[in-house]
């Protein structure tokens, strides 16, 4: 469990941070299933709002308490947008403890690339690194030229946060993660950028799985594709390649703070009957419990002088709006843990096929 030894009972923040994690941990208790050693994984994809940057202040310590019970729940966590600064994210792992350990990409050069890193969070005791490991570079493009009718091979357009690969075993099961941050581009529901990098990043994924030389025959696709609706042409890219979502995801609501943009998924191209789904899955709402709206008074100290008055010096309007869509995003995310239950324990089935080959 996280280690809650710097909290000081004697501070209006230690306590506060003290009577929230009374909360979070109850609400985590209700809505996710109990950790088994043996018998499930409880997988997660987070975009966490520029981890490690220092804009509104960065990240409280209050706020890392609350990120590391999150985290903490689940026992292997796809995180988005590490940015290149890591000072905040040793941090998060030392409430964490030396059971979770992690591995992370270089930061993506290039604009496209923002400075971040991809990376996974996982519980040791249960999840253990399969060897595989690599940044996904797409293959080249091999075409006809029109004119001679000669194959051309051409370099494929690559993606601008590379989407890390990498291989993990847990229990009877073992599998390939992949997960990314999609360029987001403009701001419509079938941006031609961001539809062109799903379709290739799905088929390239795919390409692997038919394979069957990979190390595994399971793959997932999970993370931040900036898919506004499930009936977008970017949502069908990828089940166009194979992939399929789970029945218990496709009925959750909205990934962002307001619920109705499904701009994180987690999808399958498995193995049948040796890579199966429990029925448990959900997007966790944490503000629900912490930084909710009806704490805004609460945090007036905090946010400091640029919660009354605007950078050009303007008195601020609606502080609100600052409060809610900004400032409390940067402690925690503008992106709510979406997770799922993995069945990791197949014992009955491998002795009932010993009885019936």
């Amino acid at each position: 469990m996280p280690f809650y030894k710097e909290i000081s009972r004697d501070t209006v923040e230690g306590r506060r941070t003290i009577a929230n994690l009374l909360k979070l941990r109850a609400a985590l208790h209700a809505q996710v299933p109990p950790k088994n050693t043996e018998s499930n994984l409880l997988l997660a994809t987070w975009n966490i709002r520029e981890f490690g940057t220092t804009k509104y202040d960065g990240r409280s310590l209050e706020s890392l308490y609350y990120i590391a019970e999150i985290i903490h729940r689940f026992d292997l966590v796809a995180v988005q947008e590490v940015r290149k600064d890591l000072k905040t994210f040793r941090k998060l792992m030392s409430i964490l403890g030396s059971n979770y350990e992690f591995i992370f990409t270089d930061v993506t050069e290039g604009s496209g690339g923002n400075e971040e890193r991809l990376c996974f969070i996982f519980d040791s005791r249960k999840v253990k690194f399969g060897g595989l490991s690599g940044e996904l570079v797409l293959p080249p493009l091999e075409t006809k030229d029109p004119e001679t009718g000669q194959s051309v091979v051409r370099p494929s357009k690559q993606l601008a946060r590379t989407p890390f690969m990498v291989g993990f075993k847990a229990g009877w099961t073992n599998f390939v993660l992949t997960t990314v941050h999609i360029l987001y581009g403009q701001g419509n529901a079938n941006d031609p950028n961001r539809l062109l990098e799903i379709e290739e990043l799905a088929k390239s994924i795919a390409r692997k799985a038919d394979s069957r030389s990979e190390w595994s025959e399971n793959f997932l696709l999970l993370g931040d594709f900036n898919i506004f609706s499930r009936e977008d042409a970017t949502m069908s890219a990828i089940l166009n390649a194979g992939f399929t979502v789970p029945a218990e995801l496709q009925t959750l609501s909205g990934s962002n703070v307001q619920r109705n943009k499904f701009y994180d998924q987690i999808a399958f191209r498995v193995k049948p009957r040796r890579f199966e789904t429990s029925g448990n899955a959900g997007i966790f709402d944490f503000y629900d419990f912490v930084y909710r709206l009806e704490d805004e008074q609460v945090y007036v100290e905090e946010m400091g002088a640029a919660y009354h008055t605007k950078s050009d010096g303007q008195p601020r309007i609606d502080k609100t709006a600052y409060y809610k869509t900004y400032w409390r995003t940067y402690k925690m995310s503008d992106h709510l843990p979406m997770w799922v239950e993995i069945k990791i324990d197949h014992t009955d089935a491998y002795l009932q096929s010993r009885i019936n080959p």
